[in-house]
């Protein structure tokens, strides 16, 4: 395979991948009052400071992993991210509502498959097998 071509569609994975993180990270920095109302009904302290919290860790997460700049941290901590919100945030088990139910249910599972791709991206970087990064990985190879 032309290495190239594989340069290419790594980075064109990578702006796919991101687009969600970014949007999400500005959704949350200019809408945190609607947003926070949601977070409240799900049992969270300070549901204003976490959604700013949040959404600075979806934009810097998916900043990190786009320009590659210790893409390893930025999607380990996304990884993380996304298994917490997953718990937190849409605990469907909990749901008696069948349409509720099934809301969160589809929020956890995408979630869930979001984290499971940060983690696969967190080896690629941690093994420097990225390529057009900015920076190499923070934790070493």
């Amino acid at each position: 395979m032309d290495s190239t071509f594989f340069e290419l569609v790594v980075f064109l994975g990578r702006l796919l991948f991101v687009f969600l993180f970014i949007g999400s990270g500005v959704g949350h920095l200019t809408q945190t009052a609607a947003m926070a109302g949601y977070a409240e009904s799900r049992g969270l302290s300070s549901p204003k400071l976490m959604v700013q919290i949040s959404g600075v860790a979806l934009l810097a997460g998916g900043v990190s992993i786009l320009l590659g700049i210790f893409g390893d941290m930025g999607s380990l901590g996304l990884a993380v991210l996304m298994f917490v919100t997953a718990v937190m945030m849409h605990a469907f088990w909990k749901e008696t509502d069948p349409m509720t139910k099934q809301m969160e249910m589809v929020g956890f599972n995408k979630d869930v498959a979001l984290g499971g791709a940060a983690l696969v991206l967190w080896v690629y970087f941690h093994y420097d097998a990225v390529p057009w990064t900015i920076t190499g990985p923070l934790f070493g190879v």
